[in-house]
């Protein structure tokens, strides 16, 4: 059964690619949904500090302003069943729930502590779940700790570099840096007691950050992975400093931080991005929506309950992740036959024409999804970032094959 999207990309235009997707064909013509294995859940929905390239709050979609603040218990109480319901209905053993915001500590101790507890106890006995959460580290102290380590969750910390790479965009609303803050919060969770909660940082790249002075900043706290992230933007607003030419300004940063993150006597991290484009020249699938073709297989659920499509992609237009759905009355197996979350399942079927005759496309993938978007024809576009994925995946690749061919 294929379910409407309730937001169309242009209001008062043409359908634009997914919405012409035909569900009802690709089931005919044999393709079968990927079932969710991760479930983002906005358990806030507001921030306590104001960067200036948040996609939650700073571009297309301003959703956010209409939302609870805080997911309802009911509401949590209704997520815990679905996300059981599915993973049972799919025969899944387990799942990944990510706690997300907004800035997700502003729930507060306890009302975490009951939905995670909710969650649990839905899933228990023959479902698994693997708990995360991604903060900004502000409020992060051992209270939140101590109840962490009870349920096993996992923490990413966003980190943009050393201090003036940070508080160039991640500042309060005041416009004090917070830095210091988020130090703090790094401090507390690397200590022993707690290490092991410490899955890695998250960084957005600024082309005005030097790459060897970010990277080492990074490497200050010993994280065990770091994951780079291309600012968010698209064909119609681009991102900082990615002119429409074939110059490569974000190719050429991550391969500094490639050279000294490979050349190293000893890898002291993993970074996802590159991990993820080495496994793809060796013929392995992607673990990440941000490369590579393989079925994305995430939903989100807002404050209000609404099931929703990836939150990065607010910054296409208004309406843009939105479902019909709701988590009271939808099974997330319904999520599945929308044509806008059918399109990140499709793998090659869903890459524009230009795509489909790259050479690279299994590694690329056409980048991620809402990097592609250009109003008039939608998400059927190659990345704004080509150019600088075509560089950075040649230049792995030479590096590769240099390896195995001295070997």
């Amino acid at each position: 059964m294929a379910v409407e999207a309730e937001a169309a990309g242009t209001s008062g235009t043409a359908p634009e690619w997914p919405e012409t997707l035909d569900v009802r064909a690709l089931l005919e013509q044999g393709w079968r949904p990927t079932p969710f294995h991760e479930f983002v859940i906005k358990v806030h929905s507001r921030c306590n500090l104001s960067c200036d390239y948040c996609y939650m709050y700073e571009m297309a979609d301003q959703g956010w302003r209409s939302q609870p603040r805080r997911m309802a218990r009911p509401v949590v109480d209704h997520v815990a069943r679905r996300i059981a319901e599915h993973a049972r209905q799919n025969l899944l053993p387990d799942v990944d729930v990510i706690l997300h915001g907004g800035e997700p500590l502003l729930a507060g101790l306890d009302h975490l502590r009951y939905t995670l507890d909710a969650i649990r106890t839905a899933a228990e006995p023959d479902v698994t779940v693997r708990f995360h959460m991604q903060t900004n580290a502000v409020l992060l102290d051992s209270r939140f700790l101590d109840l962490f380590d009870e349920f096993g969750v996992i923490l990413g910390i966003s980190l943009d570099g050393d201090e003036q790479a940070h508080d160039r965009h991640r500042r309060h609303g005041d416009g004090r840096g917070s830095h210091h803050e988020v130090l703090a919060g790094l401090d507390a969770v690397t200590a022993p007691e707690y290490r092991h909660l410490f899955g890695g940082l998250l960084s957005t790249i600024d082309l005005r950050n030097d790459p060897a002075t970010t990277y080492e900043a990074l490497l200050q706290s010993d994280p065990p992975g770091i994951d780079f992230l291309l600012p968010v933007g698209n064909w119609d607003t681009p991102p900082p400093g990615r002119l429409p030419d074939e110059s490569t300004p974000y190719g050429d940063w991550l391969i500094e931080v490639f050279e000294l993150w490979y050349r190293a006597p000893e890898q002291r991290t993993r970074v996802r991005l590159f991990h993820e484009i080495i496994r793809l020249l060796c013929g392995q699938r992607s673990h990440s929506e941000a490369i590579g073709l393989s079925p994305v297989a995430v939903v989100v659920v807002e404050t209000n309950g609404r099931i929703e499509q990836v939150d990065t992609l607010k910054s296409s237009y208004d309406g843009a992740p939105g479902t019909a759905l709701h988590v009271s009355r939808d099974p997330f197996n319904v999520a599945l036959m929308l044509p806008e979350i059918a399109a990140r399942q499709i793998r090659h079927r869903a890459l524009a024409p230009q795509c489909g005759a790259c050479h690279v496309r299994q590694v690329c993938g056409g980048g991620l999804y809402p990097h592609r978007y250009r109003s008039g024809t939608g998400f059927l576009n190659p990345s704004v970032y080509c150019m600088d994925l075509l560089r950075l995946i040649a230049h792995i690749r030479s590096a590769v094959l240099n390896d195995l061919a001295t070997l």
